[in-house]
């Protein structure tokens, strides 16, 4: 394994692949010069394991590995992040990434991108799985399973509904999700066609396992603002600005909302009372409406408590996980649809 990233979700998953009893760290690109040289061990608090962090591209590839872990942060730069993973297939190196989140469900991802990677994946014999957990198995492997054991089905939502307070990652908070920025103000979530680009992959991938066709994908989001200034460890939120987001990527089938991806976002547990409320801690909520209709919650834990931490650990140990299935997979990009059920050997302790 090559691990290509030490952010929040790659530093989690450093530490499962030197925890892992069937994988073998070889190699560790890092963004940062001051990472450069330090051991894989220390910069994930583990004792040292013999392999340096480095910024050579050229020389990881040239490294024998089965597979590269690719979780540098693509949501400002995914043009730059699929030419990187497109130069790692094409070595021959398969890749399994938390990455360029529209590439979930690659037939409804960006063409051009998708074709990129396609030709990268035929040259190096390789393929390609991205995921996690939202987009990922919190709202596609959860929610298609459960429709599994319905007759009939007349719509399904998948909701994340967190307080991101403890979610320590200031560009994507209040750059990326607008959060601290005036209520009329555009952030790049909110770009129209933004929430698609990140979410329709979810849509598109329930719709295939339902076996049906979405005639179109509407947005809706709304906000709501801080009632005094507060901070959070990523920084300050000042009154009235930005301080819950709520938003619904719908996918309309008939006329009607049928596959809705809605997330519910607050960064105090006050804030919106009137929006959908989690159980305890945060949730990912499943809600059919079928025969039988089915409500799950999904809670995650981490170490501390911390449903943030939780999550991170989550994303990067599904696509860990799935690594058995994504080498021996045929060349091509992949979806959730493509790997195994039972994706979890190696983990009980």
């Amino acid at each position: 394994m090559i691990q290509w990233g030490t952010g929040n979700v790659g530093i989690r998953s450093l530490r499962a692949i030197i925890g892992h009893p069937d994988l073998e760290l070889v190699g560790l690109w890092v963004h940062s010069d001051n990472k450069v040289g330090v051991d894989a061990g220390e910069l994930c608090g583990l004792p040292p394991v013999g392999v340096a962090a480095t910024n050579d591209a050229d020389a990881l590839l040239a490294l024998d590995a089965d597979c590269v872990a690719y979780m540098a942060t693509a949501d400002l730069r995914p043009g730059e992040a699929v030419e990187d993973l497109s130069r790692i297939l094409a070595s021959g190196k398969n890749v399994v990434s938390t990455s360029v989140v529209p590439l979930i469900h690659p037939k409804t991802g960006e063409k051009a991108w998708v074709d990129t990677l396609e030709k990268a994946c035929a040259e190096g014999g390789t393929s390609c799985w991205t995921s996690g957990i939202d987009p990922g198995f919190g709202n596609d492997l959860i929610p298609i399973a459960l429709l599994s054991a319905c007759q009939e089905v007349r719509s399904v939502r998948v909701m994340e509904i967190l307080n991101y307070d403890t979610y320590d990652q200031a560009t994507v908070l209040f750059e990326t999700m607008g959060f601290g920025q005036a209520l009329d103000a555009t952030p790049l979530l909110l770009f129209p066609g933004a929430l698609t680009l990140a979410w329709g992959g979810v849509v598109g991938e329930i719709a295939e396992a339902l076996g049906v066709e979405v005639d179109e994908i509407k947005e809706v989001s709304e906000r709501q603002p801080a009632p005094e200034r507060f901070s959070i460890p990523a920084g300050t939120v000042e009154k009235g600005t930005t301080a819950a987001l709520r938003f619904e990527v719908q996918g309309i089938i008939d006329g009607r909302p049928a596959i809705v991806v809605e997330h519910v976002t607050r960064l105090r547990d006050d804030l919106a009372p009137e929006w959908p409320q989690p159980v305890a801690g945060g949730c990912y909520r499943i809600l059919i409406d079928g025969y039988p209709s089915i409500q799950a919650d999904v809670q995650l834990a981490g170490a501390d408590g911390d449903h943030n931490d939780a999550g991170l650990v989550a994303t990067a140990a599904r696509v860990l996980n799935g690594i058995p299935a994504v080498v021996d997979a045929p060349p091509g990009l992949l979806s959730a649809l493509d790997i195994p059920v039972a994706a979890c050997r190696g983990v009980l302790r």
